[in-house]
């Protein structure tokens, strides 16, 4: 079904943040009754606008709203299918307030499809599907988010770290070196296929329910995960899966596999899981396989989700990797590093930003370096990586090198620049001149004296083990 430009229409909103937002909750009073008899479509599994805890309430709040709008306007973010962009959303907003607060407390109000982008995945072959709602269905869904994000914080696993406050891939980490140096060495690596785009929705709904006891609020999560999405114009119904990048989807993500870590709490097992990455950590092969088969059967069983079996496997710890890292044993001790695939990972990307024909001037390209050098050494600095960093900064300078290298083709700029950078007029008159491919000059003496490390520094850019020696430092 093709969607126009006339049918995409910003939603039914009427904010007003400066000077209408002054109704309180008192208003909607005589309407929480009136919703009772409505029920939920799906399976029934709760009564629809049933109302015990006026939770709707809290999260149609001014001060709620005007939090979760301050959030959205921060993250920044692309816009949705009506093309609203997030610098315009304040001022669009500002003008109606009571007219959407009113359609959300009534139960009119209808979210938009979400505009359908797809990138990459690591192998670079598969992609990872995400859902870009548009601004103002941020700003409700980021409302919702503030609201029940205590609520199930206190239900959840101390094993699980992923999206939640004060929590982290570091301490996951952290976490599984503790288990592996108290002799579990075996490890189920378990690989949920797609997850965000297979949670069954009566399933969720049902777990939801159990918390919340406001069935309006029931009602909008669930017009949220129906809302559809727009590909290339067309309109495609969502009848299952969590639309991953909304500020709702990494709540609703683990509220799903929060039933799958009180089982394996309630079962004794030591695990570790951060989103849909998970590692239960086992004494023995045996145990692991055991272990491995009876989650399995839980997941989808119980949880109606697909386990992809070629990749959920039972293996020494060292082996496997789990969040980009990995371990490994040196005297006695469980020590935490890159895994070899996070590193092929990482010099690909390096190789990309210093490609001869990537098409960076030489003002962007030490920025773009920067930018992902200071991303990857924070994500990864607790790793043992100091011998690592300095072989790939020989390396990324050779590269950087062999791009001057490039640019100055022709022999009379090769010369100027030379001299320019302290080299002698009769050697580099000799090196101007020569027939030498660009990768094997890039490694000559001439260009290690030319253009230092103290030059390269000086035109903007950094290193690796620079910047891994600052932050060491810092912390």
């Amino acid at each position: 079904m093709k969607v126009t430009n006339e049918e995409i229409k910003y939603s039914q909103l009427q904010i007003n943040f400066e000077g209408s937002m002054q109704e309180d909750s008192a208003e909607h009073e005589s309407n929480a009754g009136a919703y009772a008899s409505s029920k939920i479509t799906g399976n029934n599994i709760t009564n629809g606008f049933e109302v015990n805890d006026r939770l709707l309430e809290k999260i149609m709040d001014k001060e709620n709203v005007r939090v979760a709008l301050k959030r959205v306007i921060s993250n920044k973010g692309s816009h949705g299918i009506d093309g609203m962009k997030v610098d315009e959303l304040r001022a669009y907003l500002n003008e109606n307030w009571i007219t959407l607060k009113q359609s959300v407390m009534d139960g009119k109000f209808r979210p938009n499809p979400a505009r359908r982008v797809e990138i990459l995945k690591e192998d670079g072959i598969k992609k990872r599907k995400l859902g870009i709602p548009t601004t103002i269905d941020r700003v409700i869904q980021q409302a919702i988010a503030q609201i029940l994000s205590p609520m199930y914080e206190v239900q959840f696993s101390d094993s699980s770290y992923g999206f939640r406050p004060n929590r982290s891939a570091h301490q996951a980490i952290r976490k599984c070196q503790q288990y592996i140096q108290e002799g579990y060495n075996y490890a189920v690596d378990m690989d949920l296929e797609k997850y965000f785009d297979t949670i069954d929705h009566s399933k969720l709904i049902e777990i939801l329910s159990r918390t919340i006891k406001d069935g309006r609020v029931i009602s909008l999560i669930h017009k949220y995960l129906r809302a559809g999405v727009v590909i290339g114009g067309t309109f495609e119904e969502t009848i299952e899966g969590v639309m991953q990048g909304g500020p709702l989807s990494p709540l609703l993500g683990n509220v799903m596999l929060n039933e799958l870590d009180k089982v394996l709490e309630a079962r004794g097992h030591r695990f570790a899981r951060y989103a849909d990455d998970l590692m239960i950590y086992c004494k023995s092969k045996r145990s692991a396989m055991r272990i491995m088969d009876n989650t399995v059967s839980f997941v989808e069983k119980k949880l109606f989700l697909k386990v992809n079996r070629e990749k959920t496997k039972v293996d020494l710890v060292w082996k496997l990797k789990f969040l980009g890292f990995s371990f490994y044993k040196t005297k006695g001790e469980v020590r935490v590093r890159i895994h070899p695939k996070s590193i092929i990972k990482m010099r690909a990307k390096v190789k990309v930003l210093t490609g001869r024909s990537y098409g960076l001037s030489n003002e962007e390209r030490p920025i773009k370096l920067r930018r992902y050098i200071m991303g990857w050494i924070n994500y990864f600095k607790i790793a043992d990586i100091k011998s690592l960093l300095k072989t790939v900064d020989q390396w990324m300078r050779r590269r950087i090198r062999m791009v001057y290298w490039k640019q100055w083709k022709k022999v009379r700029t090769r010369l100027s620049q030379l001299i320019s950078l302290g080299i002698e007029k009769s050697k580099a008159w000799e090196f101007a001149n020569t027939r030498k491919g660009y990768w094997r000059i890039s490694n000559s003496p001439i260009m290690s004296r030319s253009l230092t490390n103290d030059t390269l520094k000086k035109r903007n850019y950094i290193f690796f083990s620079d910047y891994y020696n600052h932050v060491k430092f810092v912390n």
